[in-house]
């Protein structure tokens, strides 16, 4: 068996049914959001590994090579990469494979980048993307192992808790993540 770190999260899951009745904010200026065409399983990595690296997060980091490419060559999932002067700021994924909803699997940005006031506006952008794409609803999930600003920015985007469960994840030790002490069981 696996030696694995036990991690306890509270997980919100939010739901939005219509577009957001007011403009979007505009991204500062020097930032540009780009859709990855045909990501690669390296350049895949490199973002959710960067992005999600003080948030725990694991699954992606288990999926095998060959599995994560299938998952990217979905036509029904698109990558989002936020660039900010020349580099990769943040990164968002829509996954359209449970239509006639669309999930924002992950959504984040670089550590770099956090604080700087972008989040909101880089969270409208991927929310209007998927209104353009005439979805009956549009989800996405939070837990607490999250950066503690993520639950209010996806309240003040328009989305809605539906519910809130506790998970315990067994996290593996081989990938080495920095769990906080809080999060343990």
């Amino acid at each position: 068996m696996e030696p694995v770190v036990r991690v306890a999260v509270n997980v919100t899951f939010l739901r939005m049914d219509r577009p957001p009745a007011e403009a979007p904010p505009s991204l500062p200026p020097g930032f540009q959001l780009v859709r990855v065409a045909a990501p690669t399983v390296g350049f895949y990595r490199y973002l959710y590994d960067t992005v999600g690296g003080d948030y725990v997060w694991w699954l992606r980091r288990t999926l095998p090579d060959e599995d994560l490419a299938s998952l990217l060559g979905d036509p029904a999932v698109s990558l989002y990469t936020l660039y900010a002067g020349g580099e990769p700021a943040g990164f968002f994924e829509l996954d359209a494979r449970g239509r006639p909803d669309v999930n924002l699997g992950y959504f984040g940005l670089m550590p770099h980048v956090i604080g700087g006031g972008v989040g909101y506006a880089f969270l409208r952008r991927a929310v209007d993307i998927v209104w353009r794409m005439n979805p009956r609803g549009m989800t996405v999930n939070t837990c607490t192992a999250d950066h503690p600003r993520a639950l209010p920015t996806y309240l003040r985007a328009g989305f809605r808790p539906v519910r809130q469960v506790r998970e315990v994840w067994n996290v593996p030790t081989r990938l080495g993540l920095r769990i906080p002490e809080h999060l343990r069981v």
